[in-house]
């Protein structure tokens, strides 16, 4: 295959401009040139009817040749231009040889901006995605992370930004969030997805519920606890519409494709109250909570419950008050009916926030 063969091939498969090739394969040529004859003034043109690059080099015309590397006749030189003459400067096609060493460079010069270009074509396609919801399909399990087909570019989902528990399966389908384009891959990858983070969750409700979408319903806050629960805050901006409702459907229809996209994470949907201590109190589900007392000066919440709600309210490793606590931005602590905290639940709790932290 010639170089004219490959061009064309890379035009088709990868969508890159043929002109832009044809430079760097110029490029590439006049690189591994230069390298053997660094004192000869040479160039690199791209010869589209015999699909290849061919070297010049700049010749002194004369009337008697001394210097055949450096000069040209005069005869020769009107074979190219009639004009020219004795003084003149002509450039003429180059016959030197290079080995081996130089056509790796020019291999390696090549490539390195055909890697460019293709970066290029990359960005410019999934620039504007950023922060949008991609579908893939799983490609490759790696150590790093799983690595997404979307349509023909991989990307890579780090284990960093998995659910824990996520099993990884070639050839399942997949969405996540584009959490980044870069300009350049890291790695061999560009495209760095995620799935782990509120705003993927926030990103799924808004594909998935029409009213969220159009912006009749608005989601206030998020807390998400990847691959165990997330905690949402929904408020309506229609008298009409029942928040919740429109979020989980009849019989859980709408909020199903949400929750098995998450796999077994569960969400619980909290309608928005301009009261801190209701809030809370919806914060805490499924707990049954008897009172709340806000302390505003030090962003705290003393909730009282009954001793078979603490199990409820603290959670699988105190996952559901920490949830809480972010979700209100309130630090929860929970007491006894006779206002003593419950001091056997302190180190969980503290220990819970601070790892979420």
């Amino acid at each position: 295959m010639n170089l004219f063969d490959v061009i064309e091939e890379l035009v088709i498969e990868r969508g890159l401009d043929r002109e832009t090739l044809n430079s760097i394969i110029c490029e590439g040529m006049f690189a591994a040139y230069e390298r053997k004859y660094p004192e000869l003034p040479l160039k690199a043109e791209y010869d589209s009817d015999e699909g290849r690059a061919i070297i010049y080099i700049e010749k002194d015309v004369v009337t008697s040749v001394k210097d055949a590397e450096r000069e040209a006749s005069v005869k020769k030189a009107r074979n190219i231009n009639k004009k020219l003459k004795a003084g003149d400067k002509v450039w003429l096609p180059f016959d030197g040889t290079i080995g081996r060493i130089e056509i790796l460079r020019a291999r390696q010069v090549i490539a390195n901006q055909i890697r460019k270009i293709e970066a290029s074509v990359v960005y410019k396609e999934f620039k504007d995605k950023q922060g949008q919801v991609i579908h893939g399909v799983i490609h490759k399990c790696e150590r790093s992370g799983t690595i997404v087909k979307v349509d023909d570019t991989l990307a890579l989902l780090p284990k960093s930004l998995t659910p824990a528990g996520e099993k990884c399966t070639v050839g399942y389908s997949i969405r996540a969030l584009l959490k980044e384009v870069l300009q350049e891959p890291r790695n061999d990858y560009q495209l760095i997805l995620d799935r782990s983070s509120e705003e993927f969750l926030r990103k799924l409700f808004e594909l998935e519920i029409p009213e969220i979408f159009e912006k009749l319903v608005e989601i206030k806050c998020v807390a998400r606890s990847p691959g165990y629960k997330a905690k949402i805050v929904v408020v309506s901006n229609d008298p009409n519409i029942d928040p919740v409702g429109t979020c989980v459907g009849v019989g859980g229809s709408r909020i199903k494709p949400i929750l098995k996209e998450l796999g077994t994470e569960k969400i619980d949907v909290i309608p928005w109250t301009e009261s801190k201590e209701n809030l809370i109190k919806q914060a805490l589900k499924p707990a049954q909570i008897d009172r709340v007392e806000v302390v505003e000066e030090s962003k705290s919440a003393n909730v009282w419950l009954d001793e078979d709600q603490r199990a409820l309210a603290i959670g699988k490793m105190g996952q559901n008050i920490s949830l809480a606590s972010r979700l209100t931005g309130f630090n929860i602590q929970l007491m006894q009916k006779d206002t003593s905290r419950l001091k056997e639940f302190e180190g969980i709790i503290d220990e819970a926030t601070e790892d979420e932290e």
